[in-house]
């Protein structure tokens, strides 16, 4: 795929297309991509740059933990259709620091952990946690708890003392 320089420098119908034969083969990017443009061309007014990147974080988010969205959205407590336009209009700012942590929490699983392990990582029960999982304590609205016990996970020089 070209660099930003060279898109630049294209007429607005030849990136497009480069683009979309670059990433033909995955939809989802495409349309992430396409909201995220229309998002920043709405400027000061409509999305803000912020929302928008913290709803593409709960897409990778919740692919990697192999959420659906019905299931995401009972995790935050709202409906399907409010998670929906989380995902394409960004994070509203009463959940914004629930879902950095998830974040947070999430890159250190994918830095630690082999992608596919991640989803019996987080439903798994950790004695620690009084037997509870890390998908439970997003459940309970406990994220600062969860990022805390992935911290904890993967402390090694606690191993070493």
């Amino acid at each position: 795929m070209p660099t930003e320089t060279a898109i630049q420098k294209l007429r607005p119908e030849e990136a497009a297309k480069r683009v979309f034969r670059a990433r033909e083969q995955d939809s989802g990017w495409l349309d992430r991509f396409a909201e995220s443009l229309a998002g920043y061309r709405e400027g000061p007014g409509g999305t803000n740059h912020a929302a928008l990147q913290s709803g593409s974080d709960l897409v990778r988010t919740i692919g990697l933990w192999q959420l659906s969205q019905a299931k995401a959205a009972a995790l935050f407590g709202v409906s399907r259709q409010a998670f929906a336009k989380w995902l394409q209009r960004g994070v509203p700012a009463d959940h914004a620091v629930a879902v950095a942590d998830l974040k947070a929490a999430t890159d250190l699983l994918e830095r630690y952990l082999k992608r596919d392990r991640i989803p019996a990582v987080v439903r798994r029960p950790v004695p620690k946690l009084d037997g509870v999982s890390l998908l439970d304590l997003v459940g309970r609205g406990d994220t600062k708890r969860l990022l805390s016990a992935c911290r904890e996970m993967f402390d090694f020089e606690r191993a070493h003392r």
